[in-house]
């Protein structure tokens, strides 16, 4: 088994307070920046910062899904969401970036061994990229209108 993770990074024209509070809120904000991979999304405990508890599916490609249940920590610059159904890892870091902020996130798993575990490594950050893109992209938007 190796490590696979999947990494992506876009600028707001956003303090980066505010950028922070909105990917802290999983009542209002969350729900509405999710794209269509994430199906059967429910806040279970808390729903603002850390001590929140979610949960979600990720249909991360037509036959492959992940059922997701983060605990959410939070601090001065980032909140990290960690499944307990497995090992997976997302982090949103957000840095002040000229007038605004720039927001990288990486989601890190161990992947499986042998070939599926070669072809997991190989596809598996592109398309998690492809979810964390418009993830941030929707959040750009919001925050930015």
């Amino acid at each position: 088994m190796g490590q696979v993770s999947a990494t992506s990074t876009i600028d707001i024209a956003a303090e980066p307070s505010a950028v922070l509070a909105a990917l802290s809120d999983y009542r209002e904000v969350r729900p509405a920046i999710l794209p269509e991979n994430y199906r059967d999304y429910r806040v279970q405990e808390g729903g603002t910062g850390a001590g929140t508890v979610v949960h979600w599916i990720l249909q991360a490609t037509e036959k492959r899904s992940r059922d997701v249940l983060a605990d959410v920590t939070v601090t001065t610059d980032s909140v990290t969401e960690t499944d307990r159904n497995s090992s997976m890892v997302t982090v949103y870091r957000v840095t002040a970036a000229g007038a605004g902020s720039r927001v990288e996130t990486t989601t890190r798993w161990q992947g499986a061994g042998g070939i599926g575990g070669f072809f997991e490594k190989t596809f598996a950050p592109k398309g998690l990229a492809r979810i964390q893109t418009a993830l941030l992209g929707n959040l750009k938007t919001r925050l930015e209108r």
